[in-house]
């Protein structure tokens, strides 16, 4: 369990780095906080500790074994009797702990958080201030529209503001501002200007007029709209509402039932694989026995066995999503990860010997 925290760590960490450069270049650029940002790294946080978890258990899995390999123990362990059916109950006391811990993210934590990020987003797509509020950058908050701020001072007055509207087919019109602020009412948000000019340009007759103005409003509601929910998202369901209602979550989300048993089957599907990566870290570096030169080439097999788990998975997700009766397929790469780890425990408790060895022991 130490190593698996240490696995999990570093794994979390690498992944964690790379969503949240991604995530901060986004948010920041769009004008949201640190806190923003913040908020958004925790909540897409247990999605990327589910990602991990299985791999943190075989890497420490493997690890465990290779150390009490290169140091004898598992030799003399074995020549006092222990089998590798039985050495490997240590290791199925892990996978379960492993399993316990990815249940809880995948039918209660991921679901949540997913949601709640989804909300959240909603919500700060229509935030003035990030759409617009931007010192000395060219917002372009929809098509055909530009906006420029050179200064926002503390008191909330936008000093030297640029707008262009080019959405009207045949006619650009773009106002300068010495001073602007934002208002609310119950119309929607304004654009208040001091001391400007509005200036028109036909582009079908190729004439300029221009207007001088003390103060002018401009709605910019338009300019901000955000985004909203359709359909809610499969993924934010907890399972208990997939067990006891398949058909409203069918509803609600506008997807085929195929879908919806395939992500409710995979939620159980995903903490089985973190006890199969367990137990196969364990029982492929099992069947070399005990070699002072090491067992890489058995670490390299089992990476290769959880490769074959993951094809298998692939393949058996493309085929539940179009035939819902094939529900039972989800579970395909726990049954070959399971068999695998049979087939290996039978061969290490039976090792391989040649006939003249036999022969002469006999």
């Amino acid at each position: 369990m130490v190593l698996f925290g240490f696995f999990a760590l570093v794994l979390v960490s690498v992944y964690w780095v790379n969503r949240a450069v991604l995530l901060f270049d986004r948010l920041i650029a769009d004008g949201h906080s640190a806190d923003v940002f913040l908020e958004f790294t925790a909540l897409t946080l247990p999605n990327v500790v589910g990602l991990v978890l299985p791999m943190a258990a075989f890497a420490a899995s493997v690890y465990v074994t290779n150390r009490l390999s290169n140091e004898s123990e598992l030799t003399v362990v074995q020549a006092t009797g222990y089998s590798p059916w039985r050495l490997a109950r240590p290791y199925l006391a892990f996978g379960i702990l492993v399993a316990v811990m990815m249940s809880l993210l995948s039918h209660i934590l991921i679901p949540a958080s997913k949601e709640r990020l989804a909300i959240r987003e909603t919500e700060i797509s229509g935030s003035v201030s990030a759409r617009l509020l931007r010192e000395g950058a060219f917002l372009h908050p929809r098509k055909g529209v530009t906006f420029y701020i050179r200064d926002i001072t503390p008191e909330g007055e936008l000093r030297d503001i640029l707008l262009t509207d080019r959405r009207q087919e045949g006619r650009d019109i773009t106002y300068t501002a010495d001073v602007a602020y934002i208002l609310r009412d119950d119309e929607g948000t304004k654009l208040a200007m001091v001391s400007g000019l509005a200036q028109t340009m036909n582009l079908t007759e190729q004439t300029l007029s221009t207007t001088d103005f003390s103060d002018l409003t401009y709605d910019i509601s338009s300019l901000i709209v955000p985004k909203t929910l359709q359909n809610r998202d499969l993924r934010h369901f907890t399972t208990a509402q997939m067990v006891t209602d398949i058909p409203a979550v069918v509803a609600e989300t506008g997807v085929p039932l195929a879908r919806v048993l395939d992500e409710l089957h995979g939620r159980f599907q995903k903490p089985l694989l973190c006890l199969v990566a367990a137990l196969i870290g364990y029982a492929a570096l099992m069947v070399g026995g005990f070699s002072r030169f090491g067992v890489t080439k058995q670490i390299v097999f089992a990476i290769f066995l959880l490769v074959v788990i993951k094809v298998v998975e692939s393949a058996m997700t493309d085929s539940v999503r179009k035939d819902a009766s094939l529900w039972f397929l989800v579970y395909m790469p726990t049954l070959v990860g399971l068999g695998m780890v049979g087939a290996l425990l039978w061969q290490a408790a039976r090792p391989f010997r040649p006939r003249r060895r036999r022969e002469a022991t006999s």
